[in-house]
């Protein structure tokens, strides 16, 4: 039964957690898409430290013309701040919003810089109105982008961007790949993953979001509170969901009024 509760953890894990190219190189956007290089990459703050980690790399392999962090403060705004000020006591992140919270750890850390900043969001939605609204503003044309975020909300953040830019091409890249497994008597993560949740808060968080892509009356697609286009849910991920509701209860994470 454990290994199963780890199977069914790591299927809602890698449905939320897309990435549709296996690294961030321009031989792989090449060899799938065709191009050497997308307009815009954005890096969601919702992330954890190793977000930071991915938009550095990315920016060292010249993967985008555009560099963008995204993030006001919102449900995990707080736990952010701590693990970078812990990590670099240096970086003062105290009230800072996500985006400038990653932006002074990319300065610090890797010497590199973003080209824009948007710290008003406060959750999926706006990140993606407000991203929007940002490259209007500074008159950044684009066909093409990246979206890096927690993996957890991965697949609803690209949901959220495609019902605005469905005609736009979107590729996902979630800022990790958890895999967990049973062993000495716990579960575990597989391999260790800079700033990584506590294994009880991820699952929390996956679970939050399966009834949040679920397109019923409760949920966010059309036929709920439209802040996303329809997501199919395969049958596999549902039954993972539903092991999972045994062992953990009802208590996915709900949606702070705080950040609506």
């Amino acid at each position: 039964m454990n290994e199963k509760i780890a199977e069914a953890i790591n299927i809602l894990g890698f449905f939320c957690g897309k990435r549709d190219i296996t690294e961030l190189s321009t031989k792989c956007l090449k060899d799938k898409y065709g191009i050497e290089q997308v307009d815009v990459m954005v890096l969601f703050g919702g992330s954890i430290l190793c977000g930071g980690d991915i938009l550095a790399q990315a920016m060292r392999n010249q993967i985008a013309k555009k560099y963008i962090i995204v993030g006001g403060a919102g449900h995990t705004t707080e736990t952010l701040r701590q693990l970078v000020h812990r990590e670099y006591p240096q970086i003062v992140t105290e009230n800072l919003p996500e985006a400038e919270v990653f932006s002074c750890y990319l300065k610090e850390v890797y010497q590199l810089e973003a080209d824009a900043l948007e710290t008003r969001s406060s959750n999926c939605g706006n990140n993606i109105t407000n991203l929007i609204a940002l490259l209007e503003e500074k008159n950044i044309t684009w066909k093409s982008i990246i979206l890096c975020q927690d993996a957890t909300m991965q697949h609803r953040m690209e949901a959220g961007l495609h019902k605005y830019a469905s005609e736009k091409l979107i590729i996902n890249y979630a800022s990790y790949q958890a895999k967990v497994c049973y062993q000495e008597a716990e579960l575990q993560y597989q391999i260790q993953i800079h700033g990584i949740w506590k294994i009880d808060r991820y699952i929390n968080l996956l679970m939050g979001e399966i009834p949040r892509l679920t397109d019923n009356a409760e949920g966010y697609g059309p036929n709920g509170k439209k802040f996303i286009c329809h997501v199919d849910i395969p049958e596999n991920v549902r039954e993972a969901f539903e092991l999972l509701k045994t062992v953990y209860g009802e208590e996915t994470r709900a949606a702070n009024p705080l950040y609506a």
